[in-house]
C-alpha cells in the first residue's frame, strides 16, 4: 500500500467479538489512518462480521434450495446466495486494502445454525429457516446502520451501504414466507443468549490458507461495491506518513 496504512502488529489483532453481538463501546478507537479515512475497531469488526455472515448464510441458501418445501423459502434461499456472494466479493476486495484479516470459517454459533437447519426436515425446516434467518438479520440490522452513520472510512461506508440493502432484502424475503413467529423472533433478537466469547468468534485462518470464495450464481442480480468509486467518494485525502511505533489514536 506504499504508506497508505499506519499499523502495528497489535492493531492487526483479530476482532474479539462477532456473531450477534453489537460493537463494543470502545469501537470508536482508531486503529489505523488510511488513504480512505481512519479505520476504527468497530469498522474492522464490521468487515469481519459481514464476511463471517456469508460463510454460513451462503451455504444455507443451497440447503434451502434443496430442502425447502415452499416456493417462498426457495426464493429466500436464492436471495441469500445472491446477496452474500456480492457482499463477499466486496469484503475480499477491501480487506487487504485495509489490512484486515478475514475468516475462512464462520463462528461456532453460526456453524450451529447450519447444523440445526441440516437436521430439520419437511415443514419444520421451512419454519426453522425463516425464523433463524429473520432473527440473525434483524440482529445485525442496527449494527449496519450504526456503522453507516458513524464510519469515516469510505470503503467501510460503501460496504455498509451494500450490507444495508442486502440485509433489508433478506429480512423482507424471510417475512414473506409467512412463517416468522414475530413474538419469539423479536424476543430472541433483543435478548440473545450470553454465549462464551469463543462461540461468537470465527477462527483465525492459518497462514497461507487458501481463501474461500463465495461464487455468484449465474443469475446474480446483486453487485459488489465499485471500489474505484468508493475510493474517491467524499474527497478523502491521503493518510499522513506513518509515525514511529504505536497505533494511531493511542
Amino acid at each position: 500500500m506504499g504508506g497508505a496504512l499506519s499499523l502495528t502488529l497489535a492493531a492487526l489483532a483479530y476482532p474479539s467479538m462477532l456473531g450477534l453481538e453489537t460493537t463494543s463501546t470502545s469501537g470508536d478507537r482508531i486503529i489505523a489512518n488510511t488513504q480512505w479515512g481512519p479505520l476504527t475497531e468497530a469498522d474492522r469488526s464490521f468487515v469481519v462480521a459481514v464476511r463471517a455472515a456469508g460463510l454460513w448464510e451462503y451455504p444455507v441458501g443451497f440447503i434451502g434450495l434443496q430442502k425447502g418445501q415452499s416456493p417462498a423459502v426457495k426464493t429466500a434461499s436464492e436471495h441469500l446466495i445472491d446477496g452474500h456472494a456480492a457482499l463477499d466479493t466486496t469484503c475480499r476486495k477491501i480487506a487487504p486494502m485495509l489490512n484486515i484479516t478475514i475468516p475462512n470459517v464462520a463462528s461456532p454459533q453460526q456453524v450451529g445454525f447450519v447444523s440445526k437447519l441440516q437436521a430439520a426436515q419437511g415443514q419444520q425446516f421451512d419454519i426453522e429457516f425463516a425464523n433463524i434467518l429473520r432473527q440473525t438479520h434483524g440482529s445485525i440490522f442496527n449494527t449496519v446502520a450504526k456503522i453507516r452513520s458513524t464510519t469515516k472510512n469510505t470503503l467501510v461506508r460503501a460496504l455498509a451501504d451494500q450490507a444495508n440493502d442486502t440485509v433489508l432484502d433478506h429480512i423482507t424475503v424471510m417475512e414473506k414466507t409467512g412463517m416468522v413467529d414475530f413474538d419469539q423472533t423479536l424476543f430472541n433478537q433483543t435478548t440473545p443468549p450470553k454465549l462464551p466469547q469463543a462461540d461468537l468468534t470465527p477462527p483465525v485462518p492459518a497462514a497461507g490458507e487458501q481463501m474461500i470464495v463465495l461464487t455468484p450464481p449465474p443469475t446474480a442480480t446483486s453487485t459488489p461495491v465499485d471500489i474505484d468509486a468508493a475510493s474517491v467518494a467524499g474527497g478523502v485525502t491521503p493518510a499522513p506518513a506513518p509515525t514511529a511505533g504505536g497505533v494511531v489514536g493511542q
